[in-house]
This record gives C-alpha cells, structure tokens and sequence, in this order.
C-alpha cells in the first residue's frame, strides 16, 4: 500500500527504538526524507537556518530549491558560534537544520547547546545523523527534535539499497504560533486519531499523511528489508570502520605528502574536545584530507588507489574515496564550497571495514610520487 506496509513499519519502529524516539517514517532516498522534512515544517514565506558545513545536496536545496517555493534557507557564518544560530532566528523560521559529523569536514558542533538556544524560540532542531547512526550519537539525547538519514549509507552497509528515515522524538510543542499549517492538521484529526497518540507523533502523522501519501516518495518494501538486514550488523560495522578510520587518519597525519587532515578524534583538531562528549565510542569513518600537491595530486591519487574505490557514495563496507569539489559539491561557487571545508585539493575517504594494513599500504603507493 502507499500508506504504509508491514515491512517499512517494523524499520520505522526499529530505527525510532534505536534513537529513542516516539515515531519514524521511511521514504525513497535521503534527500526524500530531509526535502519532506522542511516542507511538512515551513510554508511559503518561512526560513530554515542552517549550517554551511552540509552535504551538497543539501546546501543545493536551502540555497536554490526551496526558494523557488518561498522557502528561504539562512546560512550561519560560524557553526561554532552558539549564539551565531540564534541571530538568525525571526518569526518566520521553522527549523534549524545540521549534520552530526559535517560532510566532509568531519566538523563536530555543540548540539545540546544550540538545542537549548533554538528551543528558547520554540524552534524544532533537526539533525542529519547518517554518518554517526545511534550506535555513535543519539541526537535526542541532546536535545534534538527530529533525526533524518540517509539510510543508503551506514544503515544499509553495502551499498546495495537507496533509502531515507525521518525520525521524531515526541512532544515538541507545535502549538506555540510557529506552525499553523500543524495546528490546522491536528483539527483535522484529532477525532480520529487517539489524542496522546496524536500530539506525540504530530509531526510524523503530518508527515505521512500529507507528503508520503500526496507526493509519493515511498520506500519500496524489498529495500525496507535490506536495511532491516544491514541494522543486524550496524554496531559491529562501525565499531570495524571507527577502528579502521583512526589507524588511517594518524598515518595520514604524518605522511609528508599531505597538508591537513579532517578527523575530528585527531589531537590536533579543533573538535577533539567536543568529539570527546559528543562520541566516546569514536567519530565515525569520514575523513578529509588535503594534499599539498593541490587538485592534480589529488585527482592523481583517485587514480592509483586499488583497494579504495572512486564513488561518491559513503557508508559501505568497502573503502571508497572521492574529489568532493568535482562532484559532490560540484554545483556550489568556490566561496560556497570552501566554506563547506572543501577545496580542489581536498579527497574525502569512507574507510570501509577491510583490514586497515591493506587500507594504509594502499593509500602508501598511490600517495608515492615514484
């Protein structure tokens, strides 16, 4: 059915017992899950506030797509500025909107603090979780309000499936005079659907009541059985790729070839402190590096590699690399992407779940300049 099915519903209540929250939705792909996000939140005339450290993807969508609908994204100028979130925040906002690991900064912010700061407006705070997933981070435990992912990533583990999660902690207040469009749904509904049930899950039964069934960006039920698959496994897989990442992340770190590095569990990143509350059990297998040798050392690099596949995906078991300024964030300005913490010399690596030894004698003869 459109509505719903058996399968997607035991994912949707898998993931939302695995974050802790009231209620989930399953939809066809990532970018489904944060585009129906914004729209069952904002109307035409509200804003989104941001960070510039994003996925492409959802950069694109702030900044060029929903404005095309009245849907105006606001960008904060310094992530690690508390306060900088709160200047942005006027009468229309609807939502603040970050990733727990930044894409492909590896960045880490203060999400219970900006949680608290946003919630003083009666503003939701909404977190990509793809590349931490619950077994590193529960956003709700920090306040957050909503959890999206990409669910093609760490979820599904292997590549195989396309598929988005929109999660809701429960309870936030949607009768505060920012959501109209909310209020007026649960009008609508409050005879036919159980009242606690109701304003717990408000923003979910909108969410598929509204935009799953009228827009149809529903996961098929086979790929809702994939990822049921690939979660059996989600904590020894990123126990493996963590492991892996830190290995390759200090060896980087010291290789002569390379000018920087972004992972934020390294001692030397600005980060190190909030990943130490933030991600006890690690940050995850993104990292970022820039090469001295400038855009054609690192396209040179995508070249060699043999154990590391060049694919714009992240989140498989096997190792994958990629040039983000050429296309993951191909479509932004130069100013926009260095603000995203990508350059033209800039390669960010998903370590996969291989044995790191292989993984570093890989990355060791393609950064040979022999």
């Amino acid at each position: 059915m459109r509505f719903s099915n058996p399968t997607n519903a035991a994912l949707e209540k898998r993931i939302a017992s695995l974050e802790g929250g009231a209620a989930a939705l399953a939809m066809a792909s990532g970018t489904a899950a944060i585009s129906n996000t914004f729209l069952n939140l904002a109307r035409s005339g509200d804003e989104i506030v941001a960070v510039k450290t994003l996925y492409g993807g959802s950069t694109t969508l702030l900044s060029s797509i929903l404005p095309q609908y009245g849907i105006t994204g606001k960008f904060v100028e310094d992530e690690n500025d508390v306060s900088a979130y709160e200047r942005l925040i006027t009468d229309k906002t609807k939502a603040v909107y970050l990733e727990s690991l930044g894409n492909p900064g590896m960045n880490v912010v203060d999400i219970e603090e900006i949680a608290k700061r946003v919630h003083r407006h009666g503003v939701p705070l909404v977190v990509d979780n793809t590349f931490a997933t619950p077994y590193l981070l529960r956003p709700f435990d920090y306040g957050a309000d909503i959890v999206c992912y990409s669910a093609t990533k760490y979820l599904g583990g292997h590549g195989t499936v396309i598929g988005g999660l929109v999660v809701e902690k429960g309870g936030f207040d949607y009768f505060n005079g920012r959501f109209p469009q909310i209020e007026q749904f649960y009008r609508d509904y409050q005879d036919s659907i159980p009242e606690d049930e109701l304003r717990q899950t408000l923003f979910t039964k909108r969410l598929r009541i509204v935009y799953l069934t009228d827009l149809g960006a529903h996961m098929s039920p086979m790929q809702a059985f994939f990822l049921l698959q690939g979660i059996e496994t989600l904590s020894l897989r990123m126990e493996r790729h963590t492991q892996n990442a830190r290995q390759i992340a200090s060896y980087l770190a010291g290789h002569p070839a390379i000018k920087e590095v972004s992972y934020p569990e390294l001692p030397q990143s600005p980060y190190y402190g909030l990943t130490q509350r933030y991600f006890p059990r690690g940050p995850g297998a993104i990292l970022s590096v820039r090469l001295k040798g400038g855009r054609d050392a690192a396209l040179a690099v995508l070249k060699k590699v043999r154990i590391f596949d060049y694919m714009v995906n992240v989140g498989d078991a096997k190792s994958l690399i990629v040039h983000p300024a050429s296309s993951t964030h191909f479509s932004q300005s130069p100013v926009m992407r260095e603000a995203a913490g990508v350059y033209d010399d800039t390669l960010r690596l998903s370590v996969g779940i291989e044995d790191a030894a292989d993984l570093i004698a890989d990355l060791e003869q393609a950064l040979d300049e022999g």
